[in-house]
């Protein structure tokens, strides 16, 4: 099942996630249709609260963002109640957009590398490093199951200049190719 992206300016973008068991309902159901949605929507992340879902849950495939021949090669995973451990290396800046924030891209600035504490699929913990781009899209996520956009870390006088086009975003006056829900 695909399922429509949560729009900017619904109160479900704004809640800290609670974290699951691994007899949620439907659990590898839910996955499988997140993996469904995110790839028909061309993201490379997806959060719960993304698909309307206040829980600790998000799936990433960081392949895409790499070429081929890069020392790296992405990961596609899932994190389950997920907690940054660490955050450390260089600060650095990447132009990042976001599904529920279709049409604005911005510099973001995050740390280069992060130690996550998480549960896969099969709820099995792990505690993992991640770098680079795999660093920077597991960050976005998991600003999501915080209750936070990637806008938030934009300094006042840009968000500013962008509220005008984050209004029309949760009125639904923007065009995309996926489904999306937008405010009442």
């Amino acid at each position: 099942m695909i399922f429509p992206i949560i729009a900017y300016g619904d109160s479900v973008l704004r809640k800290v996630g609670e974290e699951i068991t691994k007899d949620y309902p439907n659990l590898t159901q839910l996955i499988a249709d997140m993996f469904d949605t995110m790839e028909r929507s061309k993201g490379v992340g997806l959060a719960a609260p993304q698909i309307n879902k206040a829980i600790r849950l998000f799936i990433i495939d960081s392949q895409k963002m790499y070429d081929e021949g890069d020392k790296e090669t992405g990961l596609r995973e899932v994190f389950i109640n997920p907690t940054i451990i660490e955050e450390t290396g260089k600060i650095w800046a990447y132009e990042e957009g976001c599904l529920s924030i279709p049409g604005i891209r911005e510099d973001v600035y995050r740390h280069e590398k992060i130690k996550l504490e998480y549960y896969d699929q099969n709820f099995k913990k792990h505690t993992k490093e991640f770098s680079g781009m795999t660093a920077r899209v597991i960050q976005h996520e998991y600003d999501h199951i915080e209750g936070k956009l990637f806008v938030d870390h934009l300094k006042p006088l840009r968000r500013s200049l962008l509220k005008g086009k984050l209004e029309k975003i949760s009125k639904g006056i923007v065009s995309v190719d996926y489904k999306m829900k937008f405010p009442k």
